[in-house]
């Protein structure tokens, strides 16, 4: 019989091997505070925990050591000996014990998140947490067993193969083993094989997405009395460069978020109880996929995506920067991914990359790497596509989008660079250009920290305001849409990126629909909740924190997934709108007021009051805002250029274009990398090219003193 004990606790931890004092216990990381406080400077390093084995904890015939996550390279000993080197910190990793147990037996593995040449993640914009942050088990197994160490495999493999016109499932079942036969049972058959075994169920029951995601079990076992089960799926997932994603031969748009696993105060190091927390906001909030970025993710929410029904992009680390020296991570990384995970129903595509291209060039070697991973994942698992995540200024000629089945863009128009109508005309130019092909948007998003508020929101400016706006645009984009084979909001939480330091915090990407701790879902929250739940009758009033307005006029926003609201202020009923999802009223603002929205019996409340100031609390970059207000003021020689002139039509001009690029060189040496990724990349040129002076020189952080001085140069030169 197989015995699985969790080593919970009982672990010494410590940053060297000879002073491991600190006692800890698992899940951990190291990284939980300094991770998250911003500054980039969290250590990263190699760490040690050590932990003596009870002679309880080993008996058994065969005894192995099941490591779920160690970030991002781990070594394991045993009584002084090293067993073991696993480079990933994501995956599964197992080692057996057996031959070097004795009389008493001190386990120790070291953990390394450190910088490095091979291992991915090396650069990216999210905090690489170092430590034992998944659970750790002791696994006693008879001699005769199912096999444990190749690519932490599960021991089991399933692959469903579904008729949708007869209802019928062919259900292949594989198994490895060092025994000579073995029983399989699925749907209550059992046969004896030597290895694989193919059953037919009649009148099967669909693993139907959010409706009915139904699960049968495949169990094998061994005479020796050595057993593993799997949960699967039967389903069918395929692509129309037309009409986008299909669930069992029907329409079915992805329409969700994505998410990384940590919390705040805890880091990764997260419990069931915090992952099952997270499926319950995603529940509610209507999504019906998930993209688990940007790496292989803790087994147990896959379980909850197969539960709930949730279709899933997975993918691994190879992300931002490729490096020389990290083919062989890559193509292990999916391995272990693509073995470990195989046999959950909810995933339906495999990741290869992540903006990959962000700093690095599309050259015959990154070619050739995601060509390796592309094969390797058709072989693995040919019931399955592969796609990858584009950065926004990859052009969309590049030979690389022509290697994974289908693609999705990360496009940021409308906060880093551009307006919000560029992701219009961004797909709809990839699909007048590349009908063939399916194209989907993998990432979208602006950040915004619930203090700050503002009646006329704007690009940079941090508001709950600004993000929902933003969010309101993009979700009509996407309804317009139907090809897009998913859409992923680029978060669902704020999550921890060290290196940030903006919009009022530190440490933290801000662009979450909902709070780092969890604890406040911001108001673009509710619109998609409005738009994706159906189950679940609701208003929401916006604005909610934004308390002190000091217009005469105030608009008040309401979202809700019913066909009509009506608006109540102070009692009084002031009006009844019909729509979808996005009501507006306006209201005149003396004093103070409670607000109320009411549709089919659910409600939601509000108080809200007139000043004669603006709230100073609500505004993140006060320099911008007074730059804006002296801007409006001011008057524009038209004829003449100016800040309110786009990049591309002040260097259509030769006096003009050689002092804004003079100018923005200056700039630039104050910027190092990431000015050097602008400057050699013409697609990025072209898009700052259609953005205004004023837009660029705000999200750049030039102050009031700059803009006005390159402002009184530039009308001083006629068009």
């Amino acid at each position: 019989m197989r015995k699985i004990t969790a080593l919970t606790g009982g672990w010494r931890f410590g940053r060297r091997r000879d002073a491991v004092s600190e006692s800890v216990a698992l899940p951990h990381t190291w990284n939980a505070a300094d991770g998250q406080d911003g500054g980039n400077d969290y250590y990263r390093g190699t760490c040690w925990y050590a932990r003596e084995l009870r002679s309880e904890e080993t008996a058994g015939e065969r005894l192995f050591l099941e490591v779920n996550g160690a970030a991002m390279t781990a070594e394991v000993y045993l009584n002084g000996k090293k067993l073991t080197r696993h480079e990933g910190g994501y995956s599964c990793f197992r080692v057996e014990l057996t031959d070097g147990l004795e009389e008493k037996n001190l386990l120790e593995i070291s953990v390394s998140n450190e910088d490095n040449t091979k291992v991915y993640p090396q650069k990216a914009d999210f905090t690489f947490y170092g430590g034992l942050y998944r659970n750790v088990n002791l696994i006693a197994v008879p001699a005769e067993h199912f096999e444990l160490l190749r690519d932490g495999t599960p021991g089991i493999k399933v692959t469903p193969s579904v008729d949708l016109r007869s209802r019928t499932a062919r259900v292949t079942v594989e198994t490895w083993h060092n025994g000579a036969s073995v029983d399989i049972t699925v749907n209550g058959e059992t046969k004896t094989v030597e290895r694989t075994a193919e059953f037919v169920i009649e009148n099967v029951r669909l693993w139907d997405g959010v409706d009915d995601p139904f699960l049968y079990t495949a169990t094998a076992k061994l005479p020796s009395g050595d057993e593993v089960s799997t949960r699967f799926g039967c389903r069918v997932f395929t692509c129309d460069p037309e009409e986008g994603f299909f669930l069992n031969g029907r329409s079915y748009p992805l329409r969700g978020v994505s998410r990384h696993q940590d919390l705040k105060g805890k880091g990764n190091a997260l419990s069931f109880e915090d992952h099952a927390a997270d499926m319950d906001i995603i529940r509610e909030l209507g999504a019906n996929t998930l993209r688990l970025a940007h790496y292989q993710h803790a087994q147990e929410f896959y379980d909850l995506c197969d539960e709930n029904g949730i279709v899933v992009w997975a993918e691994i680390p190879y992300i931002t920067m490729h490096m020389h020296g990290g083919r062989e991570n890559t193509l292990s990384q999916m391995r272990e991914l693509i073995t470990q995970c195989y046999n959950h129903p909810c995933i339906a595509v495999w990741g290869l990359s992540n903006e990959i291209t962000a700093a690095s060039p599309v050259n015959e070697e990154l070619l050739e790497n995601h060509r390796a991973l592309n094969e390797l994942c058709h072989r693995m698992d040919p019931t399955r596509l592969t796609t990858m995540a584009d950065v926004f200024m990859l052009e969309i000629e590049s030979p690389i989008l022509e290697i994974p089945d289908v693609n999705s863009y990360n496009l940021y128009f409308g906060w880093y660079l551009g307006e919000l109508e560029q992701t219009d005309e961004f797909f709809d130019e990839y699909h007048a250009r590349y009908p063939e092909r399916v194209i989907g948007f993998s990432e979208y998003g602006a950040d915004a920290n619930p203090a700050f508020h503002s009646s006329r929101p704007e690009k940079g400016d941090y508001t709950e305001e600004y993000q929902a706006l933003y969010h309101e645009h993009m979700l009509r984009m996407i309804e317009a849409r139907p090809y897009l084979w998913a859409t992923h909001v680029w978060n669902l939480f704020d999550f921890a990126a060290d290196g940030r330091d903006e919009g009022g915090k530190h440490g933290e990407n801000q662009k979450g629909l909902v709070t780092f701790d969890r604890q406040l879902r911001k108001d673009a929250f509710y619109l998609y909740k409005a738009a994706w739940n159906r189950q679940e009758p609701f208003v929401h009033l916006c604005g909610k924190r934004y308390v002190n307005r000091c217009e005469e006029e105030t608009e008040i926003k309401v979202y809700s997934n019913l066909p009509e609201v009506s608006l109540y202020v102070d009692g009084t009923k002031i009006g009844t709108q019909s729509g979808r999802t996005v009501f507006r009223f306006r209201i005149p603002l003396p004093g103070e007021h409670l607000i109320r929205a009411e549709a089919e019996g659910v409600s939601d409340t509000m108080c809200i009051r007139r000043v004669s100031e603006p709230d100073e609390s609500y505004i993140f970059n006060k320099a911008a805002a007074s730059v804006t207000n002296w801007f409006d003021a001011d008057e524009i020689d038209p004829s003449c250029f100016s800040i309110q002139d786009t990049l591309g039509e002040i260097r259509s001009h030769p006096q003009a274009g050689a002092i804004v690029d003079a100018m923005m060189a200056r700039g630039a040496s104050e910027r190092g990398d990431v000015a050097d990724a602008v400057k050699d990349n013409p697609a990025l040129q072209r898009m700052m090219g259609r953005m205004t002076m004023l837009s660029l020189l705000k999200q750049g952080g030039a102050d009031e003193e700059r803009i006005k001085q390159l402002n009184r140069i530039l009308q001083g030169i006629k068009k």
